[in-house]
């Protein structure tokens, strides 16, 4: 894509975790989390990011932030390559990149109020450095998130599941972030109270003019919030596309698999529509197929799948795919 308005580009990344567990204590092989992948994400965008459990797209997210380091590749913020800088130099650029976790309760340290919680990044990146300052800049946090100021002195076991995410959105929020990674922000959530939390991720990025990396399984979650969508397989990038295009056209046959498996609400649709099934199981990252890593899945696959990698091509304007048949 073109380097016009882009924020956060991933170039080639590889994560690599060497297994342990052998004979005497020797290592049993390397899982290959995430394989090769590559995309950009324009200034004040949502990219969603969905694959299967295992895909390697949670090992992505933390290889952005830096929480891994990865085996190779580069994550480009703004042109400065993060993986080439020492923890002292990263210090800055992570209040410019902030994440939303997955688990709104594990995420919460227990031992600290909702309050204490918020205020701790203001204090540790020195940008409100009065305490009474502080704890007025949490107050107009916790109202921006949909919170009431009283919240500040509650502990996270007394809020509910809804609460605990905001308290992370806003905790996320305090630092003036450019690009926050949404690593699965609503799946623990009841639906009712995951429209909320989507609803306010969108409020605050037309508000902030935030950039996000959405990480989901759930494709109609991706499709509300997303502009452009990137599906991963076994560690690779199979498919990017804009919204549309992707939903409406797919061109990789593991896309078309996976908005087969969507269920539809109209029970005359849901019955004429296409079928795609997929057979056997996702293959082992310890040890992943030759060629493409989807072909002893696909219903389509040729011998030239079993042997050779396919590249990912743009193959129509904005759409990219890794299929050798596409």
């Amino acid at each position: 894509m073109p380097d016009d308005g882009v924020i956060l580009e991933v170039r080639d990344l590889v994560k690599h975790f060497v297994v342990g567990g052998g004979l005497f204590g020797g290592p049993r092989g390397v899982v290959r989390a995430v394989d090769g992948v590559s995309f950009a994400i324009r200034r004040g965008e949502t990219l969603g990011l969905v694959g299967e459990s295992g895909c390697g797209k949670t090992t992505t997210g933390r290889c952005i932030l830096q929480l891994e380091r990865p085996t190779s590749g580069q994550v480009l913020f703004e042109g400065q390559d993060l993986t080439r800088l020492d923890d002292a130099a990263l210090r800055p650029i992570r209040r410019r990149i902030q994440v939303i976790f997955q688990d709104p309760y594990s995420s919460l340290n227990p031992r600290m109020t909702v309050g204490q919680i918020i205020a701790e990044p203001l204090a540790v990146h020195g940008i409100v450095r009065e305490a009474p300052a502080r704890r007025q800049r949490v107050r107009d946090l916790l109202r921006r998130v949909g919170l009431l100021p009283q919240h500040a002195d509650r502990y996270p076991h007394e809020m509910s599941g809804g609460q605990r995410q905001r308290v992370g959105v806003a905790r996320a929020l305090a630092l003036e972030p450019a690009v926050i990674v949404c690593d699965e922000p609503v799946s623990a959530l009841d639906v009712s109270i995951q429209a909320q939390i989507i609803n306010l991720l969108e409020d605050l990025q037309a508000e902030y003019g935030l950039t996000y990396l959405f990480i989901a399984h759930d494709l109609a979650v991706v499709r509300h919030i997303s502009d452009r969508v990137a599906v991963m397989y076994l560690g690779k990038v199979a498919e990017i596309a804009d919204r549309k295009s992707l939903y409406d056209d797919p061109l990789h046959p593991y896309t078309r698999a996976l908005l087969a498996a969507v269920p539809i609400p109209d029970p005359h649709l849901e019955a004429q529509r296409e079928r795609v099934v997929l057979r056997g199981e996702v293959p082992s990252p310890l040890n992943p197929p030759p060629g493409c890593v989807f072909h002893t899945r696909c219903p389509i696959a040729v011998e030239r799948c079993r042997s050779e990698v396919p590249p990912l091509r743009e193959l129509r304007p904005g759409h990219w795919a890794a299929c050798h048949l596409a």
